[in-house]
Order: structure tokens, then C-alpha cells, then sequence
């Protein structure tokens, strides 16, 4: 008796479908990959139908295909064309001054203006258009959405772009402030609001749970699901090391330094960065920023999980990115880390000319041995 054959499995010849991704290579606009982005603003842009501007895609290894980013650029004395689509979508104005109307069928127009560090969140489902404020220089903004989620979800990008279902409690027109910046604060440094100005100089408040003589504000924007946080550390310090899920997209606001990623000890990868940097650690792995450069090194992340807003964070208990690993956190105490990050660091600050001040933080700072002495 012949036995059967059983037909080998070989899942590359599925029909399998990825929507957001057939959508992405319709639009015709380069696509960024890898860890890292050097600088948003002299990334090479191309003429994007969609928008009615330059743009580039922003899928990068971090991603995990849960969120993906885009940059966007509006022409000297330019506007895009109106867009409204059913996913959220974050934006932090790298370069240049403008303003963006924002409204809801038959309701009343909202319209406020922007500048170099303004972030803002275009709320589900409503209409909006963005403007240039210049006639002889154009803007550039970077996007953080989850498009790629939604698409893939629903599988139909017609009814991503065509339904017209209000959200009104995301967004009601009758609110005349809506974008207006003003904010509650809850607790320590959790905030509502639907406009930040200046991302550079908005106040922080301490976040020493962090590492270093860290501060940081969070952001619940526009009632999203997705959220953003800023935070800023020391001349001559770094941030403890930690993981957490993926498409935290880290944006360099100002400072100088470099950043730590790792799922393997032996195998860790090093991003050097300045204002306009982008890096998003991948799902899971640990990574540690550090500060060696002259002045106090400041960043955005867009992210899922809006502290509001509990979703998308499958991975991660609550307070899981700042509670030490020996009590099933994800955060590396100093005193528990490789020996070998701190010496590296002080090697880096030696090298630029400057010193280390983590001998208040660190029990391996040699700069606190010399005090001591």
C-alpha cells in the first residue's frame, strides 16, 4: 500500500493580502526603512497626488506594522488638498509657519496656526487642510499614523477614505477652543489637549523614575488612541535602559548624542543623533539614550498607547517602562546594567571635551569615585 504524500507547507504560496501596503506602493513616493532616520528635514521628497505636496513614507524596522509615519512638504505660498480618512494621525512641524483648517460636515470651520516644534492631532474622520504661512519657503511636517493598522483591518481602502461618520465626541465644532493649546494637566505630567506650540520650550515636569534628572509631560491629543510624550535630560547624563512594545517613533528635538538598541547583549547597534533625528526601537528590544553633547538633549515619541486611551499595549504592564526588571518591569536599574554602557559613556564625554555627571546616579561613575577622593 502506497503511503500518501503530504504536500510540504509553504506559507510564500498563500494568497496572502497586506492592504496597507498594495495602498503605500500606489501612492509612488520613496519609502524609508531601516532603524533610523538622520534627518527628517533633508530627507528627499517627491510629488505625492494624494496630498498635493512632496512626500516620502517612514516604515521603519520598530514599526512592527502597527503604526508607520510619513513626511510631508507644502510649497513656498502652497496649500495640500483636504484630506479625511478613518485613522489617527499625529503631526510635529519640523520646519517652517502655516496653519490648518479643521471641520466636520456642516459644522463650523476651525482654523489655527503653527510653526517650527508645533504638535497637533487631526481627530478621527474630520476634514482638514493644511497651509504653508510663507511665500518664499516651504514647510515640512512628520506624520505618525495608524493607517497601516486601519487599513489592514477593515482590508478596504474605500471606506477608509469615504466614510463619513462624525465623530463628535473626538471633535465638536461648537467647542471654540478646541485647538486653541490650553490643556488640563492630571497628576504629575499626564495632559489633555489638542495643540502644543512649541514642543522645545512647553514646561515638563520631573520624571526621575527615568533616570538622570529627567522631566517629561505626556500627551493625550485629540482623544486618540495614540499618544506622544516629551522628554528631556541633562547635560552629561543618559536615561536608564528599557523596552516596551513597538512604533515608538523618537523624534531629536535639540541636544546632541547617541542611542543604545539591543535584543541580543552581544549583538547591540549603536544611532548617533541631532535635532531631526528619528529612531524606533523594535518590539521588545532594549534601548538606552544618552546625552554627549553640550546642552540638555530633548525628544518626542509618537506612540500607541495614549494614557487615556488604554489600547494597543499587549506588551506592556502598567507602569511596566519605568518599574525594574526584578519586579517585572522593563527597565534596567543602573547599578544592574552592562559595566560596560557607563564606561562607553564616559569615554563619549571624554571625547567631546566634556564630563560625565552621573556620579550622583550611578555607582560605577568614576567621576564619583574622584569626588569622593
Amino acid at each position: 500500500m502506497e503511503s500518501d504524500s503530504i504536500e510540504p507547507l509553504d506559507p510564500s504560496k498563500l494568497p496572502k493580502v497586506d492592504t496597507y501596503q498594495i495602498w503605500q506602493e500606489k501612492q509612488k513616493i520613496p519609502i524609508i526603512r531601516g532603524f533610523f532616520v538622520e534627518d527628517i528635514k533633508k530627507v528627499e521628497l517627491e510629488p505625492w497626488d494624494l496630498k498635493g505636496g512632496l512626500g516620502a513614507f517612514v516604515v521603519l524596522d520598530g514599526t512592527g506594522g502597527i503604526n508607520d509615519a510619513y513626511i510631508c512638504e507644502i510649497p513656498a505660498g502652497g496649500k495640500l488638498k483636504p484630506q479625511r480618512h478613518l485613522y489617527e494621525e499625529m503631526i510635529y512641524v519640523a520646519k517652517g509657519h502655516g496653519a490648518t483648517t479643521v471641520w466636520q460636515k456642516d459644522g463650523k470651520k476651525h482654523t489655527f496656526e503653527w510653526g517650527p516644534g508645533s504638535v497637533f492631532a487631526i481627530p478621527l474622520n474630520a476634514s482638514y487642510q493644511h497651509f504653508n504661512g510663507s511665500g518664499s519657503e516651504p514647510a515640512r511636517y512628520f506624520a505618525v499614523t495608524n493607517s497601516s493598522f486601519m487599513m489592514n483591518l477593515f482590508h478596504n481602502v474605500d471606506f477608509i477614505f469615504g466614510d463619513e461618520f462624525v465623530f463628535s465626541d473626538r471633535f465638536n465644532p461648537a467647542q471654540e477652543d478646541y485647538f486653541s493649546g490650553k490643556g488640563q494637566v492630571y497628576g504629575r505630567f499626564y495632559m489633555t489637549t489638542n495643540f502644543v506650540a512649541d514642543t522645545h520650550t512647553v514646561g515638563l515636569k520631573d520624571y526621575s523614575e527615568r533616570g538622570a534628572g529627567g522631566t517629561n509631560m505626556k500627551f493625550d491629543l485629540a482623544g486618540q488612541t495614540m499618544g506622544c510624550h516629551i522628554s528631556e535630560f541633562p547635560v552629561g547624563t543618559y536615561k536608564k535602559g528599557h523596552r516596551h512594545g513597538p512604533g515608538a517613533h523618537v523624534i531629536i528635538l535639540s541636544g546632541q548624542g547617541y542611542s543604545v538598541l539591543w535584543i541580543d547583549e552581544n549583538d547591540k547597534k549603536r544611532v548617533d543623533w541631532r535635532p531631526g533625528s528619528v529612531v524606533v526601537p523594535p518590539n521588545q528590544w532594549f534601548h538606552q539614550h544618552f546625552n554627549s553633547g553640550a546642552q540638555p538633549s530633548r525628544y518626542l515619541a509618537f506612540r500607541w498607547g495614549a494614557w487615556r486611551f488604554r489600547f494597543m499595549r499587549l506588551t506592556d504592564g502598567e507602569g511596566s517602562t519605568y518599574k525594574s526588571l526584578k519586579v517585572g518591569g522593563g527597565q534596567i536599574e543602573y547599578e544592574d546594567e552592562d559595566p560596560n554602557i557607563h564606561k562607553e559613556f564616559e569615554a563619549a564625554m571624554a571625547e567631546a571635551g566634556a564630563s560625565c555627571r552621573m556620579a550622583s546616579y550611578h555607582p560605577g561613575c568614576t567621576y564619583r569615585a574622584a569626588k569622593a577622593s
